[in-house]
């Protein structure tokens, strides 16, 4: 009898999560849409709704539009019942984000980081969560996690093995922080975190094979397939920026030689820059770079060419590899998309497959630097209604 209980509020459980899934995905929707859209009864959805309303996640508006009868009372998801945190934790800067239960930036905070060491770098990024707890407005479940997007390889425990562009490794950074705040604290890698921003709040909603490029200092790759995240068997899919693209090529500081992130970066566009003469060293920045190619100049230009090609071939490699139907630039280099969309168009059209380059759409990032902050804190909001609705019979 007692495992009849059980699995009868296991159902209930898994009911409930279709529900709530349901009036976030359509909301404004009836009692009666949701239970032909989630497949339920509707003295089982009506039950459930009523129960979502006392948990302060769910409320009523005015009547909809009748299809013939009384007029129904419309549900809406209440993004305010809650505030997720979100860390971009790139190699010179940390953004941070406060966003409600649906992903609408709250807040946002933008730092340098002078030094990357782990001992400098820890009270910048606990200085920066409390500054966004503290402007998190009054809600019934306050903060409910708080997800960093960390440039490096993450197991599941949370703990960063290898950072090479920081210099870390075997850090327990999700230990620190939860240790530090007592709230749940979710680590991914940056580009996994960009790649679900993307899907969730960007240029990806509508697609469901998508590789995302992040192209910061390195480069990393952010993989969804079938419309879900691929992390790999331990969690380390997308280290791309690590594909070697020469052989005997550039020593990188993961170890290895010739790394895509060597020349297709960031670092590749500003330290090919740093060898022009007529480029001051005030000007090795991405935007200023920019701003002397907008100008005409043919020396940054040809750098911009240079980057661009070698992007395209990493991203030639990997759409012969994955057969997306999308392949998003983004991170610091997509601010310099009118330079390089050219050679990375050229290299595709010239090398990859035409099966595999016909239907697959090359574009670069709508929301920017933003993809990882808002990707980590989507991801920590998951991991909120994942506890909150959680399967175990046992809990």
């Amino acid at each position: 009898m007692r495992k009849l209980t059980g699995n009868q509020q296991l159902v209930k459980k898994i009911n409930k999560r279709i529900v709530i899934q349901t009036i976030i995905q359509e909301a404004p929707v009836s009692r009666a849409d949701i239970a032909v859209s989630a497949g339920l009864n509707k003295g089982t959805v009506s039950s459930l709704v009523n129960e979502l309303i006392e948990e302060q996640l769910v409320y009523e508006s005015g009547p909809g539009k009748s299809s013939g009868g009384r007029r129904p009372v419309m549900l809406h998801f209440n993004e305010k019942a809650g505030f997720s945190v979100g860390i971009d934790l790139g190699v010179h800067y940390i953004l941070g984000v406060l966003t409600d239960l649906k992903g609408n930036i709250v807040n946002k905070i933008n730092r340098n980081l002078p030094d990357r060491s782990y001992h400098e770098v820890r009270p910048i990024l606990t200085s920066i969560i409390s500054e966004l707890i503290s402007t998190a407005p009054e809600s019934p479940y306050g903060v409910t996690g708080i997800g960093i997007a960390v440039p490096g390889l993450v197991n599941k425990d949370g703990e960063i093995l290898i950072a090479p562009n920081l210099g870390w490794k075997n850090i327990h950074l999700k230990k620190d922080i939860e240790a530090h705040f007592n709230i749940p604290v979710i680590l991914e890698n940056e580009a996994n975190s960009g790649a679900y921003g993307e899907k969730l709040f960007g240029i990806g909603k509508n697609y469901e094979h998508i590789l995302y490029v992040s192209a910061g200092i390195g480069i990393g790759v952010g993989v969804i397939l079938n419309g879900e995240l691929y992390l790999g068997a331990d969690g380390f899919a997308g280290e791309a920026g690590h594909m070697m693209v020469e052989v005997n090529g550039k020593k990188c500081s993961c170890g290895s030689k010739g790394c895509w992130e060597l020349y297709a970066s960031e670092q590749a566009l500003l330290a090919e820059a740093g060898k022009l003469p007529g480029v001051p060293e005030t000007f090795l920045m991405i935007e200023s770079l920019c701003e002397m190619a907008g100008n005409g100049n043919e020396e940054v230009l040809a750098v911009f060419q240079k980057v661009g090609t070698y992007l395209g071939i990493g991203l030639h490699n990997l759409i012969h590899t994955f057969n997306p139907e999308l392949v998003i630039i983004g991170n610091r280099l997509a601010l310099a998309k009118d330079w390089i969309e050219g050679p990375v168009q050229h290299v595709i059209h010239r090398h990859t497959m035409k099966w595999h380059r016909e239907k697959v759409i090359i574009s670069f990032s709508e929301l920017m630097t933003y993809a990882a902050a808002t990707g980590s804190a989507a991801l920590s909001t998951d991991q909120f209604f994942k506890r909150l609705f959680s399967l175990n019979e046992n809990e």
